[in-house]
């Protein structure tokens, strides 16, 4: 496997960071470090404290939870371009939701939430601009959740 590699190009094809200009992606870049899991490796476990962001950069991720009476049900497949944990650079208090697994050899770039905030607090114009961005993605993942939810709730009313 080729790995990619982590460069301005690599985040900007994360559409957590797709918005926002060079200047904030090499302040980024410059405070993203990388993880390589081996296969089946356990990432983080749900109810952890949440400290990081994750960007695949190769292979893939299976985030799971452990359902009562049932056991592990994967809950998602992410491959490259994809991002998990985000919720914990936003919430200081936030416990990881899900299981992250590394689901084959795969390469991660990490954001930790201290280096990010130690950014933000240096340079304001930055903070607004990066945290518009995540604002804005985050506002379509929920909607596109609701959507879902409303899709399977009419569903339901039909059978």
């Amino acid at each position: 496997m080729s790995w990619k590699f982590l460069d301005i190009s690599t985040l900007r094809d994360v559409d957590l960071f797709a918005g926002i200009s060079d200047r904030a992606l090499e302040s980024l870049l410059a405070i993203t470090t990388t993880l390589h899991p081996k296969p089946a490796e356990l990432i983080f476990r749900e109810g952890d404290a949440g400290n990081a962001l994750y960007i695949i950069l190769d292979g893939e991720v299976r985030i799971s939870k452990d359902i009562h009476g049932v056991g592990e049900e994967a809950l998602a497949f992410l491959k490259a371009g994809s991002y998990f944990g985000e919720m914990a650079l936003l919430d200081e208090h936030a416990r990881r939701s899900a299981h992250a697994i590394a689901g084959g050899t795969c390469h991660l770039g990490v954001l930790e939430r201290d280096a990010l905030l130690k950014l933000m607090r240096d340079d304001r114009d930055l903070a607004n601009e990066i945290l518009w961005s995540f604002v804005a993605t985050l506002s379509a993942r929920l909607r596109e959740s609701n959507e879902k939810i409303a899709f399977f709730a009419m569903s339901n009313m039909f059978e």
